[in-house]
């Protein structure tokens, strides 16, 4: 098929290049032209283990880049991978998503043919139907359901993991505006009416958003048998996606406050997870209690459906909980810093910008945090990230940013371990040159040693 993909951040780069991969025609359309001009040169924008490969292997052939959205005219499915990003109470930002949907319905007021737009990105429910389509129809002068759809089509990629997230997916979600109550939750390998093997539940007659969105994904389907197939409406689709974060940032922050409990009554807390995980209702994923989730995902789509939540009438209050036990966790890294040395003018490393190992994004890091209690202390800070230095240095240029693990703890008083880069765990030595040895671990990723004052956040 021959798809568009407005937005090339760290979702949109992702879907244009794994969707060539797949075997589609594929155009990236961005407004930033160093952007295009990298992709075009087949080169990625952005760190993702596994996603430069794809865009050296297709830019050119399956895939290439544009600034100018008059290109979708040619295809057959626009995806929108633009940010939503929030704002100060927590609701999120339409504003790149507005713009890019306004370029869209510019676009096709010139296309005769049918259409199908696809929502990547993360909004509330309702989203759609009170502000996307109403625009859409407006530009295009066409009518929903008739010259275009809209339809929904959540990613469920971790930064770090995305590429294998979306060639290997643990289910795919399609919300169209079709009677879906008999298909949901389906799986691949359903028998077609015609005694063939079919990847999909029976098709609703006439639902061309729904025929092209299987379409699209036959090739991932095919290679994946079995893969969980939800189809259903806008409005849930929209709410798994959100459900999905929210489930799992409620989850860290339990676990953590669980470990830093253990903490406190002298209890490995990772032994503890251990075997909780062993429960089936429980598993393993995600029991790993530390400095807390960040990234763009998590904090966005949490503060989102709270604030969304408030505006309907409804407090919800475990959610505030779950932020609030999050956000306390970079302050217990200082507090346990403290316990042994003074920080003010002594020189205090931090090993981890990236809010997770496997990416350059610094997007709701835990290290900001805890950058920002130790300038505030007074603490000299030496970081080092293996790739998110350049990014974190836009935010704090006045920090030392050291070209190794090794030279940040040089000399240094303290050090705060944020990130669990596989580097981390194989210092050893490195701590030698530390005046004195006192490491805050936020992840559990370094081995205590002879000489060193080891806190374990949570253990």
């Amino acid at each position: 098929m021959n798809v568009s993909v407005v937005g090339s951040g760290y979702v949109g780069t992702t879907v244009a290049a794994c969707l060539a991969d797949l075997g589609h025609e594929v155009t990236a359309i961005d407004i930033d032209t160093d952007i295009v001009d990298t992709v075009n040169a087949g080169e990625t924008p952005i760190h993702e283990p596994g996603l430069a490969e794809l865009v050296e292997a297709h830019a050119g052939d399956r895939l290439r880049a544009t600034t100018d959205h008059a290109a979708l005219r040619e295809t057959d499915i626009t995806f929108l991978a633009l940010q939503t990003p929030a704002r100060e109470d927590g609701s999120i930002d339409l504003g790149a998503l507005e713009a890019g949907t306004r370029d869209v319905g510019e676009a096709l007021d010139e296309k005769e043919d049918y259409h199908l737009v696809v929502v990547k990105s993360t909004v509330i429910p309702g989203t759609i139907e009170e502000r996307l389509e109403p625009l859409l129809e407006e530009v295009a002068g066409k009518t929903a359901g008739e010259g275009f759809d809209v339809a929904v089509n959540p990613e469920f990629q971790s930064q770090g993991s995305a590429v294998a997230d979306f060639m290997d997916p643990d289910k795919l979600v399609f919300g169209t505006n079709a009677d879906a109550d008999d298909a949901s939750g389906q799986r691949g390998g359903e028998t077609a009416s015609n005694g063939t093997a079919s990847p999909f539940p029976s098709q609703q007659a006439g639902d061309d958003a729904l025929e092209r969105l299987r379409e699209l994904y036959e090739p991932l389907v095919a290679a994946n048998d079995g893969v969980p197939i939800v189809e259903t409406g806008r409005r849930e689709a929209m709410m798994v996606k959100y459900a999905n974060n929210v489930f799992l940032a409620g989850k860290i922050s339990l676990i953590n406050e669980l470990g830093n409990l253990c903490k406190e009554f002298g209890v490995d807390s990772y032994e503890v997870s251990e075997a909780i995980g062993l429960d089936e209702r429980i598993s393993g994923k995600f029991l790993r209690s530390g400095v807390g989730w960040g990234g763009s995902c998590f904090p966005k789509d949490t503060d989102a459906l709270r604030a969304a939540g408030r505006e309907a009438g409804y407090t919800p209050e475990l959610l505030d909980s779950v932020v609030a036990v999050n956000d306390g966790q970079p302050r217990r890294m200082l507090d346990l810093l403290e316990r042994h040395i003074d920080i003010e003018g002594r020189r205090i490393a931090v090993l981890g910008l990236a809010f997770k190992p496997g990416t350059d994004d610094i997007r709701g890091s835990r290290a900001t945090l805890v950058i920002e209690e130790l300038l505030e202390g007074g603490a000299n800070v030496a970081a080092y990230d293996p790739v998110a230095a350049a990014a974190m240095a836009g935010k704090f240029p006045d920090v030392e940013y050291a070209d190794s693990a090794a030279d940040a703890l040089r000399d240094a008083h303290g050090a705060l371990v944020v990130t669990d880069w596989d580097e981390f765990a194989a210092l050893d030595g490195a701590f030698d040159a530390m005046d004195e040895q006192v490491v805050v671990d936020g992840r559990r990723i370094v081995e205590p040693r002879e000489g060193m004052t080891y806190e374990g956040l949570t253990w």
